[in-house]
């Protein structure tokens, strides 16, 4: 009879240990990633409703709430500025090939507004137009020369201007498409109109025996949203599946299987991030709201759902060299099939082109693992970017690698160190 208690006991303790399963991973991408979310563009409905589905199944998990917080939705307020009603006279003359980006509203004329940049037919605009941005208030009188560089540039300026701080952000730039020169003066009028729009990230939390030793995993879930087709009847939704439903899917699932498992030592943080694709806002805002000194390490999840050049159940870390976050992560998979790299596309800049960039400026051990070769993916930000062109038994043994690789980070065992705020553009 104690034998065959013994061999039952031993079988449940089988039975209740933590899996990564392929069958929710599967559920969960083809929910992101269908054309009922639209893309899940940020600052659309779409990413709302994503959003809504993620806090649902931190929900089911049983994760706990972040900072007090009621629920799983870390909402906060961006402010959208557009330039309106702008009005430009040149010697008396009203323009009328004008673009503007303002951060608050403007009445100039020579005693009260910036010196006018003349940008000659023999000039660089682009390089004007850069410098510009970055020393003040600025009026550019462009020769007529540069009309194409003029008019794209034209499309840049005439996108509203967003930031996490109310009252404007940076300068205010104007454009003329002129062959003038001031002699007799100038004027400059115009609206800078604010909108308060909101956005949302979704965390969760598994709290650990050290509150103030947290280990983030993170992924953003907003991606493109409706690309205009070629036809009426063309594919317009950028899915995303790869980009990056694939990583939000990874840190649902690795929710799933921390939370089954025994307390650990170090918190841990989920984290689903909006607006990655449109200025990084949503981990720019949560990073605001914690300590980046009692963040010991975050893992950001990105485009993992098809398989590297290197070979199966091999993921590449960004920023390899700059801490040993990736070397703790190969020793915690020794002698398994998984195996961690560096980065093989650094012309890609990749490290900053992911929220883990916004951390690791605050000397966060901060990296993003990602397996896809994203100098010859055809799928990249297209409408072809559906769970169908995805190895899904790849993206599963990945997400397998990835709690595997972070054992010793959350057990207490190892710990990054951390970056050079200074080493951080």
């Amino acid at each position: 009879m104690r034998l065959s208690i013994l061999v039952f006991s031993l079988l449940l303790a089988a039975c209740a240990q933590p899996e990564i399963s392929q069958e929710r991973v599967e559920r969960v991408i083809s929910t992101l990633a269908s054309d009922d979310m639209r893309g899940r563009a940020a600052f659309s409905p779409d990413a709302d409703r994503a959003a809504d589905f993620i806090a649902g199944e931190f929900e089911d998990i049983g994760l706990e709430t972040f900072g007090g917080a009621e629920g799983y939705l870390q909402r906060f307020p961006v402010y959208s500025t557009t330039a309106r009603d702008v009005i430009v006279a040149l010697n008396g003359a009203e323009q009328t090939d004008v673009a503007a980006s303002l951060s608050a509203d403007v009445n100039w004329a020579p005693d009260s507004g910036p010196e006018p940049v003349v940008v000659s037919a023999e000039d660089d605009l682009t390089g004007a137009w850069r410098t510009a941005r970055n020393t003040g208030d600025a009026l550019l009188l462009v020769h007529p020369a540069h009309a194409e560089t003029f008019g794209r540039i034209a499309g840049f300026l005439g996108r509203p201007t967003r930031s996490l701080e109310s009252g404007g952000r940076g300068n205010s730039l104007v454009m003329v498409l002129t062959d003038q020169t001031i002699r007799s003066g100038y004027s400059v009028t115009g609206t800078a109109a604010t909108e308060e729009l909101e956005l949302a990230n979704v965390v969760g939390v598994i709290p650990g025996r050290r509150p103030d030793e947290v280990v983030l995993f993170s992924a953003h879930y907003d991606h493109i949203g409706i690309r205009p087709g070629d036809s009426a009847d063309a594919d317009s939704i950028a899915n995303g599946a790869n980009d990056n439903a694939s990583g939000t899917t990874a840190v649902i699932e690795l929710a799933h299987y921390f939370e089954a498992m025994p307390r650990q030592e170090r918190t841990m943080v989920f984290v689903a991030f909006t607006a990655e694709e449109v200025g990084g806002y949503g981990s720019r805002h949560f990073s605001s709201q914690m300590n980046p000194d009692e963040i010991v390490a975050m893992l950001n999840i990105e485009m993992i759902g098809k398989g590297a050049v290197e070979g199966p159940n091999t993921a590449w870390i960004t920023g390899f060299d700059r801490s040993d976050f990736g070397a703790i992560l190969q020793s915690a998979v020794e002698g398994t099939e998984f195996s961690f790299y560096a980065d093989p596309y650094p012309n890609q800049n990749l490290f900053y082109r992911s929220d883990n960039a916004t951390l690791a400026r605050l000397g966060v051990p901060a990296h993003t693992l990602s397996t896809t070769p994203i100098d010859v993916d055809p799928d990249y930000h297209q409408v072809s970017d559906h769970v169908e062109t995805l190895d899904i038994p790849h993206l599963t043994a990945t997400i397998r690698a990835i709690a595997a690789g972070a054992t010793t980070i959350i057990s207490g065992e190892a710990t990054p160190a951390r970056i050079d705020p200074q080493t951080v553009n």
